[in-house]
């Protein structure tokens, strides 16, 4: 999915503005995007060109004024044809992999420094993540089926932090073992 996917989906919980946006984006670990301006308001010209957003200018005391942003029946269908496509597999990259398949080069207690770093980094985001699901959600709520939907993507993209941490600390005590056995 793209991010015209993604605002469109923001667009159809309710009308926000490029700022809006641009902070929705910005602050959801859901959502991977650098959510810049330029990705963002080039998206949402292209949408309002297609007619599947509409915009609205509002004005505010002592502030410019802004354009608020609003799906359009075209935008829905568009937004609903995205929804019944066929899914798509998550890409799995990770560079760490790649840096540890050549890590045998290093000494026992390198490659063990290098995992207790990597296990750090990954704890710091998990904290990070669980933090997040504490304090009160931005999501949409418009209904119980909804909630529950977004409250299971949180909680899978904890999960995924979860089990990467798992891993490696399981990784590291398998090395060990093998380099007791070996001794």
């Amino acid at each position: 999915m793209d991010i015209q996917f993604a605002i469109l989906g923001l667009l159809s919980w309710k009308p926000l503005s490029g700022y809006d946006l641009k902070k929705i984006i910005a602050d959801s670990e859901l959502f991977y995007w650098s959510g810049n301006n330029n990705q963002i308001y080039n998206s949402l010209v292209e949408l309002h060109r297609q007619g599947l957003v509409s915009q609205e200018i509002q004005l505010q005391e002592s502030l410019p004024a802004k354009k608020v942003y609003t799906i359009t029946g075209s935008g829905r269908a568009k937004l609903r044809a995205g929804l019944l496509s066929a899914p798509e597999l998550p890409e799995i990259r990770n560079s760490f992999l790649i840096q540890l398949a050549w890590t045998d080069e290093l000494s026992g207690d390198e490659l063990d420094a290098l995992l207790a770093r990597y296990a750090e980094e990954i704890s710091v985001q998990l904290r990070m993540r669980t933090a997040l699901l504490t304090r009160p959600s931005t999501a949409p709520n418009r209904t119980p089926r909804e909630r529950l939907l977004w409250d299971r993507i949180e909680q899978n993209q904890v999960n995924m932090v979860r089990q990467e941490l798992e891993w490696v600390n399981r990784l590291r005590e398998d090395l060990r073992a093998q380099e007791f056995n070996d001794s």
